[in-house]
Formats: C-alpha cells, structure tokens, sequence
C-alpha cells in the first residue's frame, strides 16, 4: 500500500488540474477502508444544471475517468434529480447514506470545494461496507485541503488575471491531452512525459474544434477611450464567452483582443451557430463608455497533423477573411477551404463535411 506521504507527493506533483481528480480518487481508495470513490462536479449549460461524474474507482480496480469536453450534457442527471448531492453542495456539510442499519453499507458524502468557490461545485462520495471512522473522515479532510491548494495555485497559473479565463499557456497541454483518443471511448489518457509533440499529432479524434475570436476596431477603442476602458471591454467580451459557451468548454484569453476556444461537437453547423450566438450576444451588449462593440470569430476542426499552433493559423485566417468583409462575423475554416477561398490541406482534402 502507498503511504499517505507518497500520495501526497503525488498530488502535489501535477502540472494539470484535470488530472487532480483522479489522483485524488486513487489516494483515497488506497488509504481508506472504502469500495468505490466517486467524484462529481457540477456542469452548467443555458442555464441547466447537471452532474458530470468526472472519476468512478472501484477498490476492485475498475473505473474510469471522464474527459468533460467529450460529455452528451443531456445524458447527465439533473441537479435536482440527485437529491442527496445537492443537500451536500446547499449545506456545505458532510450527508452520510446508511443503507441496512447503523452498521451496513453506506456512502458519505462532501462538498469537494470550498463555499468560496462559487464557479467550482462538487461532491465527493465515498461508498464503504460500514461507517467510517473519525481518523478516517479526518484523513480524507486532510486530502481534500490539499487538492483543493493545489487546484487553486494550477488554477491561477492556468488564468489570466484580467478576464478569468484560461490564458495561452495552458492551450498546449489542453489541446494534447484534451484531444488524444483514449483506449475506451471515453476518457483522455494522461501523456507519458516522453511523447513527443510528433506522436501526440497521430493520436487525435475527430469532432474536435479550436476556434478564435478578435475584438473588432480594438486599436480604435484605445485609441479613444484609453487602456482603462478597454480593459472593460475585455472584461465583459470575457463575460459574454462565459455566459454563451457550454461550461465544459475551454475558454481562452490570449492577450490583447485574441481571444479562444477549444470545444468537442459532433457537427460543424453547430460549432459555427455556437460562435454565431456568440458574436451577435457581444453585438447586442450595451458597452456602457464604448456602445457597440463586435468580435470576428474564425474556427477550425482540429486534424491529426496539427498542432497548436498550425490549428490557431487556421483559425486566424478565418478571423482574418471575416474582417476583410466588414467584421462582426463567424467564419470555418473548412467552410472557406471548401469554397476554394483557401488551399485544402491533405488532411481536410479526405474528411468529410462537417467532421
């Protein structure tokens, strides 16, 4: 069995939030006297709220581990349809679920955040074939302090302090381990430290979409209003992405008026109506020292030749084409390659519409 200090190390050791469920669950299955460990978080899409179980393991061996970009949100349970979670998450305090008497099986469960953390909501569920002990419980309080410390100094390294989201350095481990297709289906295998950036680009599935988005007439707003100003206008640009984008997408902010998007949809009419929504979202706000502001938005499928960098060229050069047409517009790349606007690359040339 590894001790509590090595597991420590372990959580300590990540570079990726995403993987800091996982090893969370793993500590906690090797250190207590429990059968399975759930963990879930909360995700929130036009309003409605669900439950994503991002890690599932069993003391047996099994389980799993969701990648939230690659969720039907329509086949998770409602908020509210999981009662005993949501008392967790509204009372901040730890629901304990006996199922045949004071000595039976049960589950406990605890608000994986703290009340501070109104962005971030979660339950951890620890199922046992009988009641916890109070070393036990104290045990898992101290896990979850360190989880959620480390979470919070990945979280601020991953952000950009303007706007909140996620800044440009993150990108590159997002778009590898994100996209790389995982052995059931389901989950995104973490990388190996020796994979090179070359075998990374073999290993990527369809449906996924990296798409930017340009403040229009940025340099003018400058020019006019001065930086404080269009801070703001970052600001709430950053706010409208929030609000219009599903919460399991990666949003991004990249300096200046750049701004991204990393997301899985199954159908490129529908990227292209999400970024569509977007843009006319921001052009219906009252900017309250500015008045109208527009963005130009330009999208690409991710293909298995590229990088991030090769995926933002595309998608600059659908912003840029978007632009030259007045700005205030949602552009595909693939779209633009198929009307002969630009030269198909090998890859594009043999996928089909929409894919």
């Amino acid at each position: 069995m590894t001790t509590f200090i090595e597991h420590i190390v372990k959580l300590t050791d990540h570079r990726d939030r995403d993987l800091l469920e996982l090893t969370l669950s793993k500590a906690l299955i090797d250190l207590l006297p429990v059968s399975r460990i759930v963990i879930a978080r909360v995700m929130r899409e036009e309003g409605v709220q669900r439950w994503l179980e991002v890690a599932r393991l069993d003391a047996k061996g099994g389980g799993r581990v969701i990648d939230p970009l690659r969720v039907d949100f329509q086949s998770l349970v409602k908020l509210e349809d999981a009662s005993d979670r949501l008392q967790c998450l509204q009372t901040r305090e730890r629901v304990e679920i006996a199922w045949a008497g004071p000595d039976g099986p049960r589950v406990n469960m605890l608000p994986l955040f703290s009340a501070s953390r109104s962005d971030d909501q979660g339950v951890l569920e620890l199922h046992s074939d009988a009641a916890l002990q109070p070393d036990d419980l104290r045990l898992v309080d101290d896990l979850r302090r360190i989880y959620r410390n480390m979470y919070t100094l990945l979280e601020y390294s991953d952000r950009d302090p303007l706007t909140g989201l996620l800044n440009r350095k993150s990108l590159d481990d997002a778009f590898y381990s994100a996209v790389l297709e995982d052995l059931d289906g389901a989950t995104a295998a973490p990388l190996s430290p020796d994979v090179t950036g070359q075998e990374r680009r073999h290993r990527v599935p369809v449906n996924y979409w990296l798409g930017s988005a340009c403040v229009d007439n940025y340099a003018l707003i400058d020019d006019r209003h001065g930086r404080a100003v269009v801070e703001d206008v970052l600001q709430l640009v950053a706010r409208i992405m929030s609000n219009t984008f599903r919460t399991y997408d990666r949003l991004y902010h990249f300096g200046g008026q750049d701004f991204g998007v990393l997301m899985h949809c199954p159908d490129e009419a529908l990227v292209l109506s999400a970024f569509d929504r977007f843009r006319a979202n921001v052009e219906k706000f009252n900017f309250a020292r500015v008045g109208r502001v527009t963005v130009s938005c330009g999208f690409t499928s991710v293909m298995a030749d590229d990088s991030p960098a090769s995926a933002l060229e595309k998608t600059q050069m659908a912003v840029n084409f978007a632009r030259r047409g007045g700005g205030n517009k949602a552009s595909s790349h693939l779209g633009l390659v198929r009307r002969g606007f630009f030269g198909a690359p090998a890859a594009a040339a043999v996928r089909p519409s929409g894919v």
